[in-house]
Order: C-alpha cells, then structure tokens, then sequence
C-alpha cells in the first residue's frame, strides 16, 4: 500500500468520512486519545466503518508524516448492501442472482469473479468487511471494468448477509470439489447465492450448513481442483443456461 493512495490526519479523515467518502480500510494508531480522536470515534462508529487498532510502526510502514496516528484509504467504488438492492431487483421481476465470497483474498482473483458475474447476468457480489481482497487497481483492472458497474456488498457478517437472501427466498448453493451434485446436473433455476469459498479453506462450516444445494465441478485431469475465479465462471455459465432455456 502507497502513501499516495492514502489519506491521514484525525481532521482529514473525519471531513472525508462527514462528506460521505467511502472508506476502504482504517488504521488507529494503539493508545490514541484525545478530543480529536473521540470526535473520530463517533464518526467511525455512526457511520459503520471497520477500523483496526495497530502499533505506531505499522502505521509509519506507509508514512512518516504527520499522520497523528491515523491513516486510511479511500475506496475506488461505493458499496452497496444486500438489505437494500434486494427489494430493487424484485420489483424489477427479476429472479436475483448474487456471488457471495467467503475469504477470497486474492486482488486478481475477485476481479475476475466480478468480471464473469458482471458479463452472465448477476446482479451483484457480496464480501465480508473484513478477510476479503480490498478494491485496488489491479482489482479494477482485472475486472475490466466491471467493479464499476456490477454492485458490491460489503457486509459486516457474510453469514448474516446470507441468512437474510435465503429467508427473502433465495437458494443457497455452494461450490465444492468433491461432494454435491454435477453442476450440470443440478437445479439452479430460480433466485439464487452462490458461494464461492477461498481456495486454501473453501466455505466455512457456518454457510455450508445454510446450503440448500451443494454442487460440483466433475475433473477429468490429474489436477484435482480449479482457480475459485475460474469455478466461479463455469458455475455462472450454467446458471445463465439454464435461465436461458426457462425463459424460452
């Protein structure tokens, strides 16, 4: 992460977070105190924003200036949630289709999940506050664009996120390598979240126990597993077909 990318000062961050600049992450140096800092704290906590409480030498890592203690970065997109898009895709009369990820860190592989959601018809992605790839450059690039356009939902709890989308009547499916059924064999019309899990610890036990359907990708090759942004593409693929062949 580059000084230039971000911006620090107890006032400049509160003026950013009061003007309703969007904030990607937040540092607090450990034992800040003072008014200034208390007036960020209420800001901070108002406005829902994930900080994290770090020593003085993680903070000078970035910058040596007058940081007093704070440093953050501004997020490149506006995020959405999941609360708040759903009821707009319903009265659409769409059926909603939304990508939740679950730990998957790697910049260049979220971009390309959001590319192929953006490119066969979901509606937007779901990340955890934090565990997640934060939107970077690379990450905009990757995406060709498509972080710009596709919603993203940065929920505090992708557990809880989920639970609402399948008690507002979506089908929860995750993507597994070995069990479930063949993904071509599988039902997947209908609203829908997919899940899509990092690839060193795929899905946490808490979403695979929401699951209504598991599936999986069959392997021919002596390579026993897929790049999840890869798996996230056939996935997708075969959702749009078999919502194409429905609205025939």
């Amino acid at each position: 992460m580059k000084e230039s990318d971000c911006i620090y000062g107890l006032r400049p961050v509160i003026e950013a977070i009061r003007a309703g600049k969007q904030i990607d992450r937040l540092l607090i140096r450990q034992g800040l105190q003072g008014a200034l800092y208390h007036e960020l704290m209420t800001e901070v906590r108002d406005h829902k924003i994930i900080f994290q409480i770090v020593p003085l030498e993680r903070i000078e890592l970035v910058t040596r200036k007058n940081h007093q203690g704070v440093l953050a970065w501004l997020s490149l997109i506006e995020f959405q949630s999941v609360e708040n898009l759903l009821p707009m895709i319903f009265e659409k009369g769409e059926d909603p289709l939304i990508i939740a990820l679950d730990g998957v860190s790697d910049v260049r592989n979220f971009g390309a999940i959001v590319r192929s959601a953006e490119c066969l018809g979901a509606h937007a992605v779901a990340i955890p506050a934090r565990g997640s790839a934060r939107i970077t450059a690379d990450a905009v690039k990757t995406s060709a664009g498509a972080l710009h356009t596709l919603p993203v939902c940065r929920e505090a709890s992708i557990v809880r996120a989920v639970q609402f989308l399948k008690e507002s009547g979506l089908k929860v499916i995750t993507a597994g390598e070995k069990s479930g059924d063949i993904v071509s064999e599988a039902d997947l019309s209908g609203p829908a979240v997919v899940i899509m899990g990092s690839e060193d610890k795929g899905i946490s036990r808490e979403l695979v126990a929401l699951a209504d359907r598991q599936v999986r990708i069959p392997m021919k090759g002596e390579i026993s597993s897929l790049n999840v942004s890869v798996a996230a593409g056939i996935l997708l693929y075969e959702i749009a077909r078999q919502r194409s062949q429905i609205s025939r």
